[in-house]
């Protein structure tokens, strides 16, 4: 980016931008001297909302409704996920478990974020919960709070682009197993492949983030698409079960003193599938009208994903067919199994799992996205080591470059565990869901504390009403057994094998979080309540 500025006392900076000129007020520029085009920084709203939130755009808006219905519904992407770990339920609670479960989940889990859509109509911006837990939570605890949850979230988001792609890498392991019988399903194979496609979403998340609205767009019609390609074959050519088998038969097949212990821990299933709404929340600042579009794109990718997930569930119920046998399968994926199991075809069931593949590839990009814009957010505000050269913007390319580097490093450092243990790499996939509910819960229990104790609520654009603090209390109540058996493990007997390692994990960061901030964090760390300016 080339800037010349003529005469002392000139107050109009030109910029040159791939060969077009702008000439933008002073007021326009972030003090690191990046510069947004006109037609990237969004509507007059927008621009209130960050002289309000005390931020500087850096980012460019390019995306809409659509395009952020496209990216909250893919990352998610509920009905891929609930195939992949459907062995999980199965060994706890059964199909009706999932059936029943899962309609619990999403009542559950509409509450919530309604609740967080709320708040991002109030503040939207990056930063998402621990900028909200900085404005709502009591006085005294605004900061400390706000700092651990910004870590618990990055934790959260970073364990969770490491589990999609763990996830992708090893679905094309076992894709490779059920082709070729010969195929030894390595350990260090999966690291690799988890090192490839993540590093083929940081390519589609630098050098094509232009076109990442419009990319995001096509890959929501082959979300909707291709669940429709995936049971239309299963309910056609499975074996059915009765509707007592499917519906209404719990089982235990990890060992539990009690069914109903069992199906609490099978719970998980439908609960990681329909996690992470909120990835919508920490792209704000480059959503056009945000303040509106963001409680909007998040609840529609809320009833979308949900009915698509409830689709699947119901499917696998009636079509999952001999549990026992899908669950030994050697492709290490049950649902690998029942697509060939239905079909009897190797080709039919490779284009099966290629679409699963391709969608679930499609999340990792969004996931490369989400978390790098949340470290960058938490970066800004000085809560991480290196914040300075993490906070940084491309002036050119207008995304935080570094954070997604990093992000890619992370991933990849942390894969290696693969190799050594994967009990320990599946504890760091749990450790994403009980660091981003425990964002979730915070953040919320902060929101009920203003409405009762605190002053009014900020100006929002889409909102509860008055029902907002019931839906608030109810979110809370649905969330804390979920967070409280997300830490079991999933059979009996224990053994460090099958420990679930994640509540050493989790609070492990809570401990360095703890250290950081009691040497540096307090110091450094600004609280993003300091600069908002609700008085505007």
């Amino acid at each position: 980016m080339d800037s010349k500025t003529e005469g002392k006392d000139e107050q109009v900076l030109s910029y040159v931008i791939n060969d077009d000129a702008d000439t933008l007020p002073m007021d326009n520029l972030d003090p690191t001297g990046v510069v947004v085009k006109p037609k990237w920084r969004g509507t007059a709203q927008d621009k209130k909302d960050m002289e309000v939130l005390g931020r500087h755009q850096v980012l460019r808006r390019n995306f809409r409704f659509l395009s952020m219905l496209g990216f909250g519904s893919t990352l998610i992407c509920t009905w891929e996920i609930l195939l992949s770990y459907i062995g999980f339920v199965s060994t706890n609670g059964g199909t009706a478990m999932l059936f029943w479960g899962y309609l619990v989940v999403l009542v559950g889990v509409w509450c919530t974020y309604a609740s967080l859509s709320e708040m991002a109509s109030m503040a939207p911006t990056a930063g998402g919960q621990y900028h909200w837990v900085s404005e709502f939570a009591p006085p005294r605890h605004q900061k400390f709070l706000s700092y651990m949850v910004g870590w618990i979230c990055m934790t959260g988001w970073q364990a969770g682009l490491l589990s999609v792609g763990f996830l992708v890498g090893t679905i094309i392991q076992g894709l490779i197993v059920l082709n070729d019988a010969t195929y030894t399903f390595e350990r260090w194979h999966g690291t690799l492949l988890v090192w490839a496609v993540t590093s083929f979403c940081v390519i589609f998340n630098t050098y094509l983030a232009k076109r990442l609205p419009a990319i995001e767009g096509v890959v929501l019609t082959i979300h909707v698409m291709g669940l429709f390609a995936i049971i239309v074959p299963l309910w056609v050519l499975s074996p059915r079960a009765t509707s007592k088998d499917a519906l209404l038969t719990f089982t235990n097949a990890g060992g539990w003193p009690t069914t109903g212990l069992s199906a609490m821990i099978g719970l998980l299933t439908p609960m990681g599938s329909l996690l992470g709404f909120d990835c919508c929340v920490h792209m704000a600042e480059e959503v056009e009208d945000s303040g509106r579009t963001l409680p909007r794109s998040i609840m529609w990718s809320v009833y979308l994903n949900g009915t698509m997930g409830f689709i699947m569930a119901i499917t696998m119920c009636y079509c999952l067919g001999d549990v026992t046998e899908v669950l030994k399968t050697e492709t290490g994926y049950p649902f690998i199994q029942v697509f060939y199991n239905a079909t009897q075809s190797y080709a039919a069931t490779n284009v099966m799992v290629t679409i699963i593949i391709i969608t679930i590839t499609a999340c990792c990009v969004s996931e490369v996205a989400t978390c790098s814009r949340q470290l960058w957010s938490f970066a800004r505000d000085k809560g991480v080591p290196f914040s300075d050269w993490l906070a940084f913007v491309s002036p050119t390319m207008h995304i935080p470059l570094r954070a997604i580097i990093v992000s890619l490093c992370v991933t990849c450092f942390v894969s290696l565990i693969n190799i050594v243990s994967t009990s320990a790499l599946n504890a760091i996939v749990s450790l994403g869901v009980v660091a981003l509910l425990s964002s979730y819960y915070i953040t919320i229990a902060c929101l009920i504390w203003r409405r009762l104790y605190g002053d009014a609520l900020p100006v929002r654009r889409w909102s509860l009403g008055k029902h907002g603090l019931a839906i608030n209390i109810a979110s809370l109540i649905f969330m804390t057994p979920i967070l409280f058996f997300a830490f079991w493990p999933t059979a009996t007997p224990v053994e460090p094998s099958s420990m679930n390692w994640a509540v050493v994990m989790f609070f492990g960061v809570i401990i360095w979080s703890l250290v950081y901030y009691s040497i540096w964090g307090k110091h450094s760390y600004i609280g993003p309540v300091r600069v908002v300016k609700r008085d505007l």
